[in-house]
């Protein structure tokens, strides 16, 4: 992914006390957690920890019954209230892709700006910058189908990033795509958000893509963080 350098910046997390609890069933059980801002946070266990449900807690996708989320120090979550997703100033980038089938590569990126009001003047800048960081820029007037698995999601990715957020979350993106594709792709991501510098938030299973992207690695176990792994990025 060789392109200009974004002009997005991170925004410091913090996590206080938060608990949910679906049927009875707790999720997540009085979660303290603090992401520096421009660093990337893993979200590591296995299925039913708790981490998705704390993504989702993070992006506004579900309001937490107790504990308080802030990004750069103002609530977005607690002290009676709740910021939906589009006041939050993030990205998003799921393992299904999620792109519109019937749009080309080109407004499904620039999507996010129409919904933030951005002019349709400086949109189409904006497109070709992010699909130049993600190696598409040649492909910006085909349709999602008639790209690899490979292709969409990096196209997710420009999407999630065309915005310059201050946080990006990732829900397990990679985890539908074969283990050579995942392992280029982490890589690229990696090179990415230490380009961006936007703080990140990334859930997965995978031990090896938490050590590869991440400054810190959060182990979770029945929904609380049981262990905070430093990650030595010295050498990146």
């Amino acid at each position: 992914m060789n392109a200009p350098a974004s002009n997005a910046g991170g925004t410091a997390i913090a996590v206080r006390g938060l608990r949910h609890a679906f049927n009875g069933h707790t999720v997540l059980d009085g979660v303290d957690l603090d992401v520096p801002a421009g660093t990337v946070l893993a979200l590591l266990g296995p299925s039913g920890c708790g981490k998705s449900t704390l993504l989702k807690a993070l992006a506004g996708l579900l309001r937490p019954q107790h504990g308080d989320i802030r990004f750069g120090g103002a609530v977005v979550s607690g002290a009676g209230q709740h910021e939906p997703p589009e006041r939050r100033s993030l990205g998003m980038v799921f393992q299904d892709y999620a792109l519109w089938p019937h749009m080309s590569v080109a407004s499904n990126v620039g999507f996010p700006l129409e919904m933030r009001g951005v002019s349709r003047r400086e949109r189409p800048a904006l497109v070709r910058d992010a699909l130049a960081m993600v190696g598409l820029h040649e492909h910006a007037e085909r349709r999602p189908a008639d790209l690899s698995g490979g292709q969409q999601q990096r196209v997710a990715l420009a999407r999630a990033i065309v915005a310059r957020p201050r946080v990006l979350l990732f829900d397990e993106p990679l985890s539908n795509l074969d283990r050579t594709l995942r392992e280029t792709l982490c890589a690229e991501i990696g090179a990415l958000l230490r380009r961006i510098g936007t703080t990140a938030v990334y859930v997965t299973h995978d031990h090896e893509e938490a050590h590869a992207l991440a400054h810190t690695i959060a182990r979770m176990q029945n929904g609380r963080i049981a262990e905070l792994v430093p990650v030595n990025k010295d050498s990146a």
